[in-house]
């Protein structure tokens, strides 16, 4: 796996009340990441970027919903979710507040 591949896999954290509630109660965490990425790459991401021990990946794909604007029906996109789980004292701080 080449790193300009690994600095993009990872899209951008999930944050919802439910990804608050696994980070909390399981260390772990959410990504949207490319649809075509696969475990062992999300795990090398997460570990390059953030620079934790990951301990496993798990992958779902989301479907995008039905939508429609008046008359107008649309689609959102299909995408990729990665629940990760962190090692044992391993954290990641979105914020960046550190202390």
């Amino acid at each position: 796996m080449s790193q300009e591949r690994l600095m993009k896999i990872l899209l951008a954290p999930h944050v919802s009340e439910k990804s608050a509630f696994i980070d909390d109660r399981y260390n772990q965490v959410a990504f949207k990441v490319l649809k075509d990425a696969t475990k062992p790459e999300i795990k090398s991401a997460v570990e390059l970027l953030f620079d934790v021990k990951v301990k496993s990946v798990q992958v779902l794909n989301v479907k995008g919903k039905n939508k429609r604007f008046g008359m107008i029906r649309g689609r959102r996109s299909d995408w990729k979710k990665a629940y990760v789980s962190l090692e044992e004292g391993s954290e990641i701080d979105f914020l960046g507040g550190g202390e």
